[in-house]
């Protein structure tokens, strides 16, 4: 009796599942913004602004610390293991938020969840980019990364919908509800298969790429060894050490600099735009259709963008994109007709929020696998300075005298920063798009991949 070889699957059933918990960042993140006005009316807590910003820079350095770990120990016990203990952890932390009884109690608690989340985005994005065609990288990243836009969406909705008349707490109890993505995520999740041929699992490597038409060779092509020239450059070590080697080190400064610029801006704008919104004398529903609008506008800037960014190039998407975020915040600043001040408010979104998921994949695709979880966690881990940063700046700004506009101002000039570096980063190829070293002696630098 002839055996028939099993049916092979689709590289979008992986992207969906990283999607499923991409999701689960963007609609963290949008909920604290969008349940803020509440929790500076709670009851007993005497709540200020600058308490308010400092619980959602807690949240940040908690994702600090969870994309720092996590990056490498993609690199270490793989992708798979990693993103299924960031769901648990935050299904856990979120559920805890729902029980808090005091501002210290529920800053403890988003810290908590924020280094549960940080196992999750950067083995999803890491999964994405292996899993995706080859010249598809770019737009399957930028399909996973809408999932930070529609969580947040799907947080605005929430907010609209139940904070009239309900609590704050509910939001944050729906979150906990993740938890039932881990069986479907345990069955079905595939490892990397670059990561089973550093562990020398060829032929559980050789299975996983015939299950998904991955091409096996090209895989174990990254990790053969290099000539001495190459080794002395980093292409023999991986992890960080790889990526703090005299050929990556250079681009891997310039990219978290990109990425604290964006963080900043991101995180400064989900935390604070109701608020200042409200200030500016729309009422709270209005408030929150705003940030509504923002991350529709993420979602057309992150697909968009990454059609263009396959087609393109990364970068020169990166660089306008950044510009365009830029002149929206400034527009912000000024008093528009309300039509204006939606497109002004999705440009601001197309142009942070959709500009840092290109980023991210912009760093998958120009490091080689080997380094590939260490570098999108170096990226996102120190660039959340700059999202720490960035609700502390919205809270003093909006406990001071200062006007509206000089939080615009404020978030305006780290995308103007943004472009300009990202315009530095180097268009040599990586390491992964070959068998062999591709650096030149003295510096010299290759076209960029089309990926």
């Amino acid at each position: 009796m002839e055996l028939t070889a099993p049916r092979a699957r689709s590289g979008l059933f992986v992207v969906a599942l990283c999607f499923l918990t991409i999701v689960a960042d963007g609609y963290d993140l949008i909920v604290y913004g969008a349940t803020v006005p509440n929790l500076l009316d709670e009851p007993h807590w005497h709540m200020t602004a600058a308490t308010a910003g400092s619980i959602g820079s807690w949240t940040l350095v908690g994702l600090m610390v969870g994309f720092l770990l996590a990056g490498p120990m993609t690199d270490r016990i793989g992708r798979r293991k990693v993103m299924m203990m960031g769901i648990l952890w935050f299904s856990v932390g979120s559920a805890i938020c729902a029980l808090a009884q005091s501002p210290e109690f529920l800053g403890a608690a988003r810290f908590a969840t924020g280094i549960g989340l940080g196992g999750v985005v950067p083995s999803a994005v890491a999964l994405t980019v292996e899993y995706a065609p080859r010249t598809r990288r770019q737009i399957y990243n930028g399909l996973t990364l809408t999932g930070y836009s529609l969580g947040g969406i799907i947080a605005a909705l929430a907010a609209l919908a139940l904070l009239p008349d309900h609590s704050w707490r509910l939001l944050y109890a729906f979150a906990a509800l993740y938890l039932l993505i881990l069986p479907v995520m345990y069955f079905s999740l595939p490892e990397s298969v670059n990561y089973l041929i550093l562990r020398g699992r060829t032929d559980d490597a050789r299975r996983v790429a015939s299950r998904y038409s991955l091409d096996f060779d090209a895989a174990s092509r990254e990790h053969a060894v290099q000539p001495a020239k190459a080794v002395a450059d980093g292409a023999g070590t991986r992890g960080y050490r790889l990526l703090l080697s005299r050929r990556y080190v250079g681009a891997a400064a310039l990219f978290v600099i990109t990425c604290f610029c964006s963080q900043l801006i991101v995180y400064g704008l989900n935390t604070w735009l109701p608020q200042l919104m409200r200030k500016a004398g729309y009422p709270l529903g209005s408030s929150l259709q705003f940030l509504l609008v923002l991350q529709l506008g993420a979602v057309v800037g992150t697909l968009g963008g990454s059609l263009l960014a396959d087609r393109f190039g990364s970068k020169r998407v990166i660089v306008a994109a950044f510009l365009v975020g830029g002149v929206s915040l400034l527009a912000l600043s000024r008093p528009l007709d309300v039509g204006f001040l939606m497109i002004a408010v999705a440009g601001a979104g197309l142009g942070t929020v959709g500009t840092s998921s290109l980023t991210y994949g912009y760093v998958a695709t120009h490091f080689p696998a080997s380094c590939r979880g260490s570098a999108v966690g170096a990226a996102m881990g120190l660039a959340r300075a700059g999202a720490i940063l960035g609700p502390l700046i919205g809270g003093w700004i909006a406990g001071s005298a200062l006007g509206v506009e000089w939080n615009f101002y404020a978030f305006a000039l780290p995308a103007f920063v943004a472009a300009a570096v990202a315009s530095l980063i180097s268009r040599s190829k990586p390491v992964s798009d070959s068998a062999g070293p591709e650096e030149i002696p003295g510096g010299v630098a290759l076209p960029e991949p089309i990926n």
